[in-house]
């Protein structure tokens, strides 16, 4: 039984702490997140590793502990951080451009609401299908298909496109 939770989580931890990181914008909150849910899958991983996508369900939990109550006023704290990256002026070089370009996007997208982020999170870096993105969510398909159009919305309104959000985390 060990030994398969062993395995996925050699072989998927740090997937799972990028993705925390990107969702909490905080790399010690995302290490506390993953730590957090893998200490609750070990006991119940003979039936977490049975389903059809253990990674997908590990990945719902990770997400549900981020959108937890408890998480909120960290979360907040976070954002908060994040205002002061709008005010610094972009770079002159094509590299640090890039850079800069990609930070401002991370910091946008940090200023969302979290369902909104999650699912921005889960469709441009996870590469997930509106049905996965609903699966770990924990809503349906429209609802996810809503929280896209929202958030792609209120970054196109602040000057960033689609494709942007992809390249955020590039």
């Amino acid at each position: 039984m060990h030994e398969g939770f062993d395995l996925f989580v050699a072989e998927r931890l740090d997937r799972l702490l990028r993705y925390a990181t990107a969702l909490t914008c905080d790399p010690h909150l995302a290490q506390d997140i993953v730590q957090e849910v893998l200490l609750r899958a070990q006991p119940r991983w003979a039936r977490i590793g049975s389903m059809r996508s253990p990674e997908l369900y590990v990945r719902r939990m990770v997400t549900n502990e981020y959108l937890s109550w408890r998480r909120r006023r960290a979360a907040k704290e976070i954002s908060s951080e994040h205002h002061t990256l709008n005010a610094i002026a972009a770079p002159t070089g094509d590299v640090a451009a890039e850079h800069a370009e990609r930070a401002a996007m991370r910091a946008r997208i940090a200023m969302l609401p979290r369902k909104q982020r999650a699912a921005i999170l889960l469709r441009y870096y996870e590469d997930r299908t509106d049905a996965e993105i609903a699966e770990v969510l924990g809503c349906g398909t429209g609802t996810v298909r809503s929280h896209l159009s929202r958030a792609l919305s209120t970054l196109r309104a602040t000057g960033y496109a689609e494709s942007t959000a992809k390249e955020a985390w590039a």
